[in-house]
């Protein structure tokens, strides 16, 4: 839609314009003085939301053909009392509308209203509307109840970092809405206005100094609020958790540095699920509070509870609150102060409620007429009493309830939102780019704490995360943006990752040994075949079909090492395979027709399939919201894809490899099965070239194991979700997110199936499915389209969690292989523990040159964290200020951990 800033002759914004905020207020300026203003306009496409393909979603496709024209402007006088009665008329009618026909209180509004209109003469309205007002005056009198419900209204103007427009248009919706919102405080002091995103306000001040520094004025005296203490708002279930942690890392640091102070309130009202991990996520990033309303979209069931304590995994506990109005940009209208105080669940032991009301996405945030209706409804009855307040004062409210006796229930877990299930599966280059963005920032992290402390990088790794921490905003990372928004978000996120990669080249050539080095990561030792594009001498390798090398080697965790030969003594079998059976020491696998349709796990003498592994292709055509759902019956309608050829590529002694083709509609795939020497995982690289509309594309695998639920990896842990369908709550998990691996154990035996960048996974029974690629059609009809490749593992085990976790860790990320002639040494951060998995090793932001180690407890077990080699250490926020000492005993710390605890280190190395 048209929206645009007015601006004054001398350059300075004034006010923005939008369809819901088309007036400027020229009160205060000098009566017959000359004015000039200036007016940017934006013809931003308006977009229908039919969910039907639209080319106005891309530069290259929306055509010229002029979208809006100017129709003029003119000078007009309000009469303050003709526009108060217009709002009180308007306001008693809807309230008229939301009482009961018999109720005394309808009666008398409309009597009120009678006497009102009767009073109004045929003439001038403004030499009558006193006496309207004055028939008025009885009935917005009436005070509310005793037991009225309560609500904090709070200013809002929720902007969508890029949704149907892309991040350059976000910089001006920001602008408008700043500058509307801070120049509509200076008319109302009783004005308060709450706003997240980091991002936002560093744009805000990056293009208007001025406006920000009044908005810091705003902050000071208690007008406006920031809140949120993250970058972005972003989606809560596909980053990492390491970038969730950087989400407040960064947010928490800008607002204390331009505000002197940090957010303790979580503010994410519109993203698609909330994982179990988030309570100890906002609590190490400084909020024990959280708001959102998105909940309410759930369609099987609804939710029970607006205000509780939410306990995550590891039992951190946040008050939760999800507002009963369900809406985050209300107009404080009777009818919804009415439903927000019948749909409220806590009426029991609670009188609050918050109402953040604004028109957002541009829209400028709230408006005189909300104001207004707060006004009338501070204390009138028929509806809850409105105050004007902070989201500080909702919570300082009910923390006093609970002070003062008051029990709310406890929620335990995830908060799956039940719709929107398309977004774990949804524009698939944008999660990779986002993927592999994370992948490298570890690697470049890892290598710069080994080598000596540079600024220079340490500013420039500001840079990258603060990119891809902007691109995992809940409408992009999902997939459910324009496609303009998703080529952008592509470029800029492959564009990180060629400077990242660029720069642990470079340092590698600094630290590494000379020759053939290896960088690992991981937690663990490796020892395993790596695939590489080159022969690399001294080291045992296979040849393969394609031109690449298969080559055996050992690396030791957190560190750069030369690349070794493994030892005649440590070698495993060979791999054998023909043109049907292909075995190693752990593992023998049967092919029929390019299916696998056998996996001997040889250890323990147990089958694992109930049926053969293949490709699934089913119609996807959502009821709404096309890049956002996948519908309940979507898999029902599903089939089997049979394989057109099958064969051997490689038949070992490291890497034996069968390779499957499929032809489907306009579209192809290839499946690599793969087996490696001393390899417990058969690996299925999937190689896909979709030109499919409204399918969707899966991968199928029916295990031969019985278990009533999986558990399934998520940010710093994992949880157990149901493969039965017996409750709605069950069923409607029927599409679930999960990080890196999904596994269906019985008490000694399980089956892991991991992945190294696929999130959506659904089970029916002992059936596991993987979503591989959607084609969605709006709001980006070309979404998809092209090539995809992911790999997928299939993981026998002895029941015990850790063999998952490990080689989950260890197919997530790879062995980089340097070469260098180089003078380094082999360096590594020395960790041990059990059950510990690192998500971060980091030069410490401050360049002093300390290391910052983070990880957590991933069994949900007690551990005991060591580090060795060390001189001093302390237990620190995730923001890295120093905190709790370690004692330090022979150059080494131990600490314990609690089950699913995420501990930030940080430490001098000797």
């Amino acid at each position: 839609m048209a929206e645009g800033m007015i601006f004054d002759e001398t350059g300075r914004a004034l006010q923005g314009l939008h369809p819901r905020r088309s007036t400027l207020d020229l009160s205060g300026i000098d009566p017959g003085s000359a004015q000039t203003w200036y007016v940017e306009a934006a013809a931003n496409p308006a977009i229908a939301f039919d969910h039907r393909p639209t080319v106005l979603g891309r530069l290259q496709t929306a055509g010229d053909t002029p979208l809006y024209r100017f129709g003029g402007a003119c000078l007009a006088r309000r009469d303050p009392a003709i526009w108060s009665l217009a709002l009180d008329v308007e306001l008693l009618l809807e309230l008229v509308g939301g009482l009961d026909a018999h109720d005394p209180r309808r009666a008398r509004i409309v009597s009120g209203l009678d006497a009102a209109m009767n009073a109004l003469d045929a003439g001038p309205v403004a030499d009558s509307a006193p006496a309207a007002a004055a028939a008025l005056a009885p009935v917005l009198a009436a005070p509310a109840s005793a037991s009225a419900h309560r609500v904090i209204a709070v200013g809002h103007a929720h902007i969508d970092h890029a949704w149907l427009w892309p991040i350059r248009e976000t910089v001006r919706k920001c602008h408008r809405t700043f500058t509307s919102v801070e120049a509509m405080m200076g008319r109302e002091p009783g004005f308060v206005f709450a706003a997240s995103q980091a991002a936002q306000y560093q744009m805000v001040a990056d293009i208007d100094a001025d406006l920000f520094s009044r908005i810091r004025a705003r902050v000071e005296a208690g007008q406006w609020f920031p809140v949120g203490g993250q970058w972005v708002e972003a989606d809560a279930n596909l980053p990492s958790g390491e970038s969730l942690i950087r989400q407040f890392v960064h947010g928490q640091r800008a607002f204390e540095s331009w505000f002197g102070r940090r957010s303790d309130i979580a503010w994410i009202p519109d993203v698609f699920g909330y994982p179990a991990s988030l309570p100890q996520i906002f609590r190490l990033g400084g909020c024990h509070r959280f708001v959102t309303q998105k909940m309410s979209w759930s369609r099987q069931n609804r939710f029970p509870h607006h205000t509780f304590n939410w306990t995550g995994i590891d039992g951190s506990t946040v008050l939760a609150h999800f507002p009963p109005v369900d809406n985050y940009g209300a107009e404080l209208r009777p009818s919804e102060l009415v439903h927000a105080q019948r749909n409220f669940a806590e009426s029991g032991w609670s009188r609050w409620s918050l109402v953040p009301y604004g028109h957002g996405d541009g829209g400028g945030g709230p408006t005189p007429e909300m104001l207004h209706r707060a006004r009338r409804g501070a204390d009138l009855e028929g509806i809850p009493r409105v105050q004007l307040g902070t989201p500080h004062c909702f919570f300082e409210a009910v923390e006093a309830e609970i002070s003062a006796g008051a029990e709310p229930p406890e929620v335990v877990g995830e908060l799956y939102l039940e719709t929107h299930r398309g977004t774990y599966t949804s524009q698939l280059r944008t999660k990779e780019g986002n993927r592999r963005a994370e992948r490298l920032l570890r690697e470049l992290e890892l290598v710069a704490a080994l080598a000596a402390p540079d600024p220079n990088l340490l500013e420039r790794l500001d840079r990258w995360w603060k990119e891809v921490l902007t691109h995992q905003f809940h409408d992009i990372l999902p997939g459910s943006s324009i496609g303009w928004v998703h080529d952008e978000t592509e470029a800029a996120l492959a564009r990180v990752a060629h400077e990242v990669d660029e720069a642990i080249s470079r340092l590698l050539d600094d630290v590494a040994p000379a020759g053939v080095s290896v960088l690992n990561v991981r937690t663990c030792d490796a020892d395993e075949v790596v695939i590489v594009d080159s022969h690399l001498d001294g080291l045992e390798s296979q040849a393969l079909t394609g031109g690449r090398h298969a080559v055996h080697l050992a690396a030791r965790a957190l560190g750069v090492s030369a690349a070794a030969p493994v030892s005649s003594l440590k070698r495993a079998q060979p791999v054998t395979a023909g043109e049907r059976a292909m075995a190693n020491q752990y593992l023998s696998i049967v092919q029929q027709s390019g299916e696998v349709v056998s996996i001997v796990d040889r250890d323990r003498d147990r089958e694992l399939l109930a049926g053969s592994i293949g490709l699934e292709l089913a119609s996807d055509i959502p009821a709404s919201f096309d890049a956002w759902d996948i519908d309940p019956w979507t898999r029902d309608g599903g089939h089997r894809i049979s394989p057109a050829g099958v064969r051997l590529r490689d038949s070992g002694p490291l890497v034996g490899q069968w390779e499957s083709f499929y032809e489907f509609g306009e579209s192809s795939a290839t499946l690599v099965y793969r087996l490696c020497r001393g390899g417990r995982r058969l690996e299925v690289e999937i190689d896909v070239e979709w030109a499919e509309r409204e399918r969707l594309l899966s991968l199928v695998i029916p295990l031969d194991v019985h278990a009533n639920d999986a558990s399934c990896g998520i940010q710093f842990g994992h949880i157990r979700r149901p493969t039965h369908r017996s409750l709605s709550w069950d069923a409607a998990k029927f599409e679930v997110c999960a990080h890196r691996f999904v596994d269906l154990s019985e008490p000694s035996f399980g089956v892991a199936v991991l992945d190294d960048g696929r999130y959506g996974h659904a089970f029916d029974g002992s059936t596991v499915r993987v979503s591989l690629v959607r084609g969605a059609r709006f709001p980006d009809p070309d979404a998809d389209l092209g090539r995809h490749r992911v790999r997928i593992g299939i993981l026998p085990h002895g029941g015990a969690m850790a063999d998952v976790v490990r080689e989950a860790e260890a197919m997530w990320y790879q062995l980089r292989v340097h070469t260098s002639g180089g003078s380094g040494a082999a360096d590594r951060v020395a960790l041990r523990g059990q059950g510990i998995e690192v998500d971060a090793v980091k030069p410490a932001d401050d360049g002093s040159g300390d290391v910052i180690i983070r990880c957590h407890e991933a069994l949900g077990d007690r551990a005991v964290l060591s580090v060795d080699d060390i001189e001093r250490a302390w237990i620190v926020p995730i923001t890295e200020e120093h905190g709790k000492k370690l004692p330090i005993i022979d150059g080494s710390l131990t600490t314990a951990l609690k089950p699913f605890e995420i501990c930030t280190l940080r430490v001098s190395r000797t």
